[in-house]
């Protein structure tokens, strides 16, 4: 793995707000070829970073280094590209201003056409908000995206999925000591409420009522519960909260030339696709991403049947759902 920056300048927003001196970090395996069309694109995801996708990357895997020229770009707000933490805490940090996946879009468009030399991408994927980038990057630009792979995620923050996030994002704010986003130190009760808030969103009821958080070593629920408060005193609140806000505005029907209208944004998809929700996937659910997935020429849709809920899709997480996502990978990239 190579890490890289790159430095966009004053970038402006959608929104008509500036992002100064905006920076990309990204990571990258193996070699783009002569054709600069071997590349395959992961966009992060909520709390993730590039890493988070190195369990998916190896030799003899779907996302081989020896054969593709891999790319993960982090979003702004994750604490890695351009983010709230980078600022100093107080008033600085809180004025950040509202980044949109179409302005993340933009600039890894720009990341990949002007500094790494990708002419084609054989295959853009990703979990959850990396879906929900791939799909408006197969949207926005459909004359470079070969191949997509949304996985548990959807092409618009649809309204139970926006409640779910105002649920998390209130708790979060309701500590005194995060003041408005001037916080000078962590709110670290309102980060525990958040992480506690978030945990029975991320799996499912078969998960809880089997117990299932027993395989992933908490013995008890309210110890699981408690590994999640403690997860997330790891986080800028700041960051977290920016990250909610590019996630709750998602909307690809926003795509320039669009109106407004999802069903004709997703019209514009020409790649290959593959839709992968999870059957009990609590706020990007089966039943809006197969919604979707009917307005795209020839997509399929294949629901990972898991119990694990929307974390079924997390990356390298659970062998027999990884399974089936590098086995759509694989029908992806033959060509």
């Amino acid at each position: 793995m190579e890490l890289g920056r790159f430095f966009l300048g004053d970038v402006a927003l959608r929104s008509g707000a500036m992002l100064a001196d905006a920076m990309l970090v990204h990571a990258t395996w193996g070699r783009l070829n002569a054709a600069g069309d071997n590349c395959i694109l992961l966009p992060t995801y909520y709390t993730g970073t590039h890493q988070s996708y190195a369990r998916l990357i190896g030799a003899g895997r779907a996302l081989d280094p020896e054969r593709y020229f891999i790319v993960s770009p982090n979003m702004f707000g994750n604490g890695v590209s351009t983010s709230p933490s980078h600022r100093p805490a107080g008033v600085a940090r809180a004025a950040f201003p509202g980044v949109d996946i179409h302005d993340n879009i933009a600039c890894q468009h720009r990341l990949l056409t002007e500094h790494l030399g990708v002419k084609r991408i054989a295959l853009a994927t990703g979990w959850s908000m990396g879906a929900m980038q791939a799909y408006s990057w197969a949207a926005a630009y459909p004359e470079m995206v070969e191949a997509l792979l949304p996985i548990c995620g959807t092409a618009r923050c649809w309204p139970l999925n926006r409640v779910f996030l105002e649920g998390v994002a209130a708790a979060l704010r309701a500590d005194g000591h995060y003041a408005g986003g001037t916080y000078l130190t962590p709110p670290v009760a309102g980060l525990k409420a958040f992480g506690r808030a978030y945990c029975g969103w991320a799996y499912s009821a078969p998960f809880f009522r089997e117990a299932l958080y027993q395989q992933l070593g908490a013995e008890t629920l309210e110890a699981f519960l408690a590994r999640w408060e403690d997860e997330h005193l790891a986080f800028d609140a700041g960051d977290l909260l920016a990250m909610l806000h590019s996630w709750a505005n998602a909307d690809i029907g926003t795509l320039p030339g669009c109106g407004g209208d999802y069903r004709a944004a997703l019209r514009r998809i020409t790649a290959r696709t593959i839709a992968m929700p999870c059957r009990y996937d609590a706020y990007f659910t089966a039943e809006e991403a197969a919604h979707e997935a009917g307005f795209i020429p020839g997509a399929r849709v294949e629901v990972l049947d898991s119990a694990y809920g929307h974390c079924a899709g997390a990356p390298g997480r659970f062998p027999a759902e990884t399974a089936k996502i590098e086995q759509a990978m694989r029908a992806l990239l033959a060509r």
